[in-house]
């Protein structure tokens, strides 16, 4: 069983440092092994489920922190002097959806699935700390790659990316083929064949001769038949 010491340290840890602290840095400072971490966690959390008790830990892709529990949120924020967070529009949710499902992505890619333009949200994401970006996309022009941060995770009750719940993505597709109009010169467009043609459309190769002969003017005959003397 974990001492009780262990138990203690790790809260005071996890109380100084604010940020999620990983699992590993965590045996280092408190020098147990992973079974020994796993034992003081559990002790921790059973500590901090307690009524009394206004702060839960979470658990954080591998790491840990302590946070408030939403009961006493209020009286935090009165205390830190904190404006009321307003919530995401439909329209940033969207934006972090998309992101979430698909992360690194690009703004142009964001853009492509929304059919907008999207930079102004990306931009208040990123000031939210709710994204942040992830490299550059090996292309011409290196455009910047998005990835949703431990802030999303925790403001969700997500402990990692895996969590999301399950979501039929759009589809989007690699390559869009536009497919050219006729020109004016009676030119079959790509991908049509000749069965798709009006009469009016056909050359005079695929007319018959009654029908050659209806379109010229009257006094002439078709140039394929010999004209009576």
């Amino acid at each position: 069983m974990v001492a009780s010491e262990t138990v203690a340290s790790l809260h005071a840890v996890l109380f100084a440092c604010g940020a999620p602290v990983e699992a590993e840095r965590l045996r280092e400072l408190l020098g147990v092994d992973k079974e020994e971490l796993n034992d003081a966690v559990a002790r921790l959390r059973e500590l901090t489920e307690a009524p009394e008790s206004g702060v839960t830990l979470i658990a954080v892709e591998n790491a840990y922190q302590l946070c408030t529990k939403p009961f006493v949120s209020e009286t935090v924020k009165r205390a830190l002097e904190m404006r009321k967070t307003p919530p995401l529009s439909k329209a940033s949710l969207e934006v972090l959806a998309i992101i979430a499902y698909n992360q690194p992505v690009t703004r142009s890619f964001i853009e492509m699935v929304r059919g907008i333009d999207s930079s102004a949200i990306v931009a208040s994401l990123c000031d939210k700390g709710l994204i942040s970006e992830r490299g550059y996309l090996d292309a011409p022009g290196h455009p910047i790659l998005f990835g949703t941060t431990d802030a999303f995770l925790r403001c969700f009750g997500l402990e990692s990316i895996r969590d999301l719940p399950a979501a039929e993505l759009p589809v989007i597709p690699e390559q869009v083929t536009m497919t050219p109009e006729t020109d004016g010169e009676g030119e079959t467009p790509a991908g049509e064949t000749p069965a798709e043609q009006t009469p009016a459309e056909q050359t005079p190769a695929e007319q018959t001769p009654a029908e050659q002969a209806e379109e010229l003017p009257a006094g002439e005959a078709p140039e394929s038949e010999a004209v009576a003397e």
